[in-house]
This record gives structure tokens, sequence and C-alpha cells, in this order.
């Protein structure tokens, strides 16, 4: 009888220690989406604006634009490495950035409405002004990138 309650709790430890990295689950990083409102532009100073866009190995001269608004975060926690995207169209409402939908980041994001900025390179030869449209973000609730 008590081999066999040995053998048994034997086994009841074994199961334990075998089960246990299931039964901790660790928190889940899901992306937390952040809202992106007044959004304007302004040129580059020139310390910043010297540059080039590269598609397909053809190198055309660019125009640098810092793009500015506010970023929502409506959770009641910090919001990490948050990547912008959007859409960028010219004066005739051709898209500035072909095949291409993030635009840049933000590397924190406190809760509650924030102020954000990011630089933005277009082809210098598509007439102005910016359309921006369709700008959101998204991040995560724990640092990724170190």
């Amino acid at each position: 009888m008590r081999r066999i309650l040995a053998l048994v709790f034997s086994c009841f430890v074994g199961a334990i220690a075998w089960f246990s990295p299931w039964l901790y689950i660790p928190p889940a990083h899901a992306l937390t989406q952040i809202k992106l409102t007044n959004l304007d532009y302004h040129e580059c100073p020139a310390e910043l604006a010297a540059g080039a866009v590269t598609s397909g190995g053809n190198t055309r001269a660019a125009k640098c634009f810092i793009v500015t608004g506010k970023a929502e975060n409506s959770t009641n926690k910090t919001v990490y490495d948050a990547d912008i995207f959007g859409r960028v169209y010219d004066a005739n409402n051709d898209p500035m950035i072909q095949n291409r939908t993030r635009l840049g980041s933000i590397p924190e994001i406190p809760p509650g409405v924030s102020d954000f900025e990011m630089r933005l390179s277009v082809p210098a030869n598509q007439p102005l002004p910016l359309q921006l449209k369709q700008f959101k973000a998204a991040g995560f609730a724990a640092q990724i990138r170190k």
C-alpha cells in the first residue's frame, strides 16, 4: 500500500512539475490603437532638409516636412513604440509615398492627449499642398525595442 501511495504521489508531483510552465501565462502585449488628430505640417529646418527619395534604385530630389499633431491615448497606461500609419497625397490627389503606409513612429505616448511630430520626406517634383489622410498609430503597453 505504501508503494502504491508513493507511486501515486510521485506521479502527482511529476505532473505538477510537467504542467507548471502552462500554469503561468505571461501578459499579452497587444497593440493599442492611438487616434491622431489636428494634423499639420511645415518645412524642415535647413539642417534636416537635405536628402533624397530612393525608389527602385532611382534617386530623386526630396522635400522635407515635419508633420505635427495630437496623439490620443485613451488607456490608463503609457504606450511605447507606436508606429504611425497614413497616406500622403499631393495637390492633384496623387499618392506621394507609393506602396508604404508606415510613415514613422512615436517612442512613448502617455495617457491622455499629447503632441507628436515626425519627419517626412516626399519627392520634390510633386505639387503642394500635402494632404494627410487616414493617419493613426498603434503601439504596445510595454517596451518592445530596446
